[in-house]
C-alpha cells in the first residue's frame, strides 16, 4: 500500500488576510499546496488527505479536485470544538491544535502517512526521502521526522522561531528544544534577540523541526488517549491547543516510541504574512529556473 500525504489545512489565515493555502505563487497563480502534491506523485505517494474547516470545502474542491485522475485526493473536517464522552470543556474559540487536525483523519488513513503544512515549501527530495522510510522502515515504534538545516530556514524579513533538535548517535530524536528570535548577526546565527533574555548561539547545521512528519497509523490511537487527557487537564480553556511535538515528546519520553530524524538539504519556506508572498513566488521561480519544477507545473 502506498503511503498517504496529510496536509493540514484548517487554519483561517488571520494574520496572512485571507485563504493563504489557495493563494497562487506560482507562474499560473500555482499555490504553494499544488507543489507539495507535484512532489507527492513524483516521490511515489497514493493518497492526498486535506484536513480543513468545513466552510473551506467548496473552495479547495473547486481546486483541487482536478488532480483526481492523477492521485486520490479525500477531505476531512476539523471542527472547533470536540465532543467527547465523559469530558466536559468550555464552548472553544480554536480548535484543539495539530494533534487534533492529525486525529481526525483516523477513519481514511490506514497505511504510514506524512503530514506537513498547508502553507508551507519542503522541497522536492524530502518527499522522496520520506517515501523511502514509510515503504522500508516505519512502524508503530519507529516513526520519523524531517530536520531541515537551521541556516536553509531562516528569514530575511526579520527573527523567527525554530524547534532546535538533539539527536542521538542513531539518528534518533531526543527532544525537540524551541529557540525563540532567531536571526543571523555578523555571520552568527544567535536566539532571544531583542529579548531581556541573554543571548546564544546555534549551529548553523543544527537540524530543525519544521512540523514534517512520517508516521505509522497506530499513531492514531496514540494521539487520540494523549489528546483526552489534555483535554480533561485544560477542560476550562477555550484556546489551550495540543500540538504534534507534545505527543511526539511524550511517547518517546515514555520509551514508547522512537522518531528517526532524516536530515534533507532542501531548503524550506513558510507563508505566514502577506509579505511573505514576493518572497515565495521568487523562491518557486528559482526552482523554475534551476529545472526542479516546469514553468507549467501540470502541462503534459
Amino acid at each position: 500500500m502506498k503511503p498517504a500525504l496529510l496536509i493540514l489545512a484548517a487554519g483561517m489565515g488571520s494574520r496572512y488576510g485571507g485563504l493563504k493555502q489557495i493563494d497562487g505563487i506560482g507562474p499560473n497563480e500555482e499555490p504553494i499546496i499544488e507543489y507539495s502534491i507535484f512532489d507527492a506523485i513524483n516521490a511515489g505517494f497514493g493518497k492526498i488527505v486535506f484536513v480543513i474547516r468545513k466552510e473551506f470545502d467548496t473552495a479547495f474542491r473547486s481546486r483541487f479536485n482536478k488532480f483526481s485522475d492523477k492521485i486520490n485526493i479525500e477531505y476531512v473536517y476539523q471542527e472547533v470544538n470536540l465532543n467527547v464522552a465523559g469530558i466536559s470543556t468550555v464552548e472553544r474559540t480554536k480548535p484543539w491544535g495539530t494533534s487534533h487536525a492529525v486525529l481526525v483523519a483516523k477513519d481514511v488513513i490506514k497505511e504510514p502517512f506524512a503530514v506537513i503544512n498547508a502553507d508551507d515549501y519542503y522541497g522536492a527530495e524530502s518527499y522522496k526521502l520520506i517515501y523511502d522510510f514509510l515503504t522500508n522502515e516505519c512502524s508503530s515504534s519507529i516513526m520519523s521526522m524531517i530536520g531541515y538545516t537551521l541556516s536553509n530556514t531562516l528569514s530575511e524579513h526579520g527573527t523567527v522561531n525554530r524547534g532546535v533538535c538533539e539527536i542521538d548517535n542513531n539518528h534518533n530524536l531526543v527532544e525537540v528544544i524551541e529557540r525563540t528570535k532567531i536571526a543571523t548577526q555578523n555571520n552568527v546565527i544567535k536566539y532571544n534577540i531583542g529579548e531581556n533574555l541573554p543571548e546564544g548561539e546555534l549551529d548553523k547545521d543544527a537540524n530543525v523541526s519544521m512540523n514534517y512528519w512520517g508516521f505509522h497509523p497506530s499513531i492514531f490511537l496514540k494521539i487520540e488517549k494523549g489528546l483526552h487527557e489534555f483535554m480533561r487537564v485544560n477542560s476550562d480553556s477555550s484556546t489551550a491547543e495540543y500540538y504534534i511535538p507534545n505527543i511526539i515528546t511524550d511517547l518517546i519520553e515514555s520509551g514508547d516510541m522512537k522518531v528517526r530524524v532524516i536530515p534533507t538539504t532542501d531548503n524550506w519556506f513558510g507563508v505566514t504574512y502577506k509579505e511573505d508572498k514576493p518572497m515565495a513566488i521568487s523562491e518557486i521561480n528559482k526552482c523554475i529556473s534551476k529545472g526542479v519544477y516546469p514553468k507549467n507545473l501540470w502541462e503534459k
